[in-house]
């Protein structure tokens, strides 16, 4: 049945990719609306090995773009119903789940040397800049999604260099305080898009469609699996 579960994909990528899926491990950092399509895809296309970041609970605010969100699963944790999700789909595959908060001051609980890839899906502009740098120090590939808050067509979603980068704020950000802690280059998904202006006052929680986060969880995955294969 594994054989068949995965023939349409070595149809494309060949034996050999399908193999080196298999004995692949890919770690992922948020599994919001971003970060649970990661999870979704990399599953799908084989990967032997995902470990799960996110300290979350399952939300009603959730419903709206997050792959892990129903209302059968509102109030539990992120990184259960995901594992839960990615058995269901491949029951050979090995979850690794780390249902913590990660932050800089807790890094060290998670040996990134222990993986072939790291997807960045988390919000925390701290903690993004820290799994850049580590990243970059061990020699790890990663791929780190930049806002889709308020923001509404998914077919501007892209992969560059974050030198190659305009009009995202968070990419703005993440450009000034890598270069001053030296890392000059980091693959980023991020769109062109001018977020849209809403009625949230505070401005602390963004808006979100169903259909922009999934996208950019998509091309991340893309990435991923593409690199991987080689």
């Amino acid at each position: 049945m594994i054989e068949e579960q995965f023939s349409r994909t070595e149809m494309v990528l060949g034996s050999y990719s399908i193999e080196k899926l298999r004995n692949s491990s890919v770690i992922i950092f948020g599994l919001g609306g971003v970060g649970s399509y990661i999870a979704e895809a990399v599953a799908r296309s084989g990967v032997g090995t995902i470990a799960l970041v996110d300290s979350d609970t399952v939300a009603v605010s959730n419903l709206n773009r997050q792959l892990c969100a129903l209302h059968s699963t509102i109030g539990l944790r992120k990184t259960d119903v995901v594992e839960k999700r990615i058995l269901d789909i491949n029951p050979d595959c090995r979850v690794i789940k780390y249902s913590f908060f990660y932050l800089p001051e807790e890094s060290n609980r998670i040996n990134l040397a222990d993986f072939d890839y790291i997807a960045d899906a988390i919000d925390t502009v701290s903690a993004k800049i820290e799994l850049a740098i580590k990243a970059s120090e061990l020699g790890i590939p990663i791929i780190s999604c930049m806002g889709t808050g308020n923001k509404t067509d998914p077919s501007l979603f892209r992969i560059s260099d974050i030198s190659k980068t305009s009009v995202c704020p968070l990419c703005r950000v993440m450009r000034y305080e890598l270069r001053k802690r030296g890392v000059s280059h980091l693959n980023v998904v991020w769109s062109p898009e001018e977020p849209v202006k809403t009625d949230n006052n505070s401005g602390r929680v963004p808006g979100s469609l169903p259909f922009v986060p999934g996208a950019a969880g998509l091309v991340a995955a893309s990435k991923i699996i593409k690199d991987i294969c080689g």
